[in-house]
């Protein structure tokens, strides 16, 4: 079974300021579900493309077409199905939980502000690829250090195969 997430840049300026600062011009990392749909942590409300309701902040479940992305790379990982089913459980199992926006002054003060009650979206997606076994335990690098361009990098580090699909 496969396991997909994908980084990526927006077009807004908080998107290209949250690129430029961490690099890798990336600003967003969400979880690619089976049925297409994304699940990430976002501070924000979204619109989608393609109309319906407005999706609120913090750990949700998003049409896979919900933004328009300047750049997007999807990450894939072929996997054993029962490390599949346990990484897609876990995700479930943050949805409604909220944005992490404490965590964003950890990377200014250097706390560890990791806190599995509240989540942003590269943290998500490491913690997730480390309970399930699919990335090794980051020991040497803090977690709220990860920016969605260092957690690219881990995937791809850690055998995820990476596909530009834009940008």
């Amino acid at each position: 079974m496969i396991v997909a997430g994908q980084a990526v840049l927006g077009y807004g300026i908080s998107s290209r300021a949250i690129g430029y600062f961490g690099g890798m011009n990336l600003s967003h990392f969400d979880i690619m579900l089976p049925d297409g749909s994304l699940l990430g942590a976002r501070s924000d409300w979204i619109k989608p493309l393609n109309g319906g309701p407005s999706i609120p902040p913090g750990v949700q479940i998003r049409p896979s077409n919900y933004e328009r992305w300047r750049r997007q790379i999807v990450f894939r990982k072929m996997v054993p199905d029962a490390w599949a089913q346990d990484f897609y459980a876990r995700a479930h199992a943050q949805v409604d939980k909220p944005y992490d926006s404490t965590a964003i002054w950890g990377f200014a003060t250097g706390r560890d502000w990791r806190d599995p009650d509240k989540w942003f979206c590269s943290e998500l997606w490491i913690w997730l690829c480390e309970q399930a076994h699919l990335l090794p335990l980051l020991q040497w690098l803090p977690v709220y250090r990860i920016m969605p361009g260092t957690a690219a990098v881990a995937s791809q580090a850690g055998g995820f195969d990476a596909t530009i699909i834009q940008g």
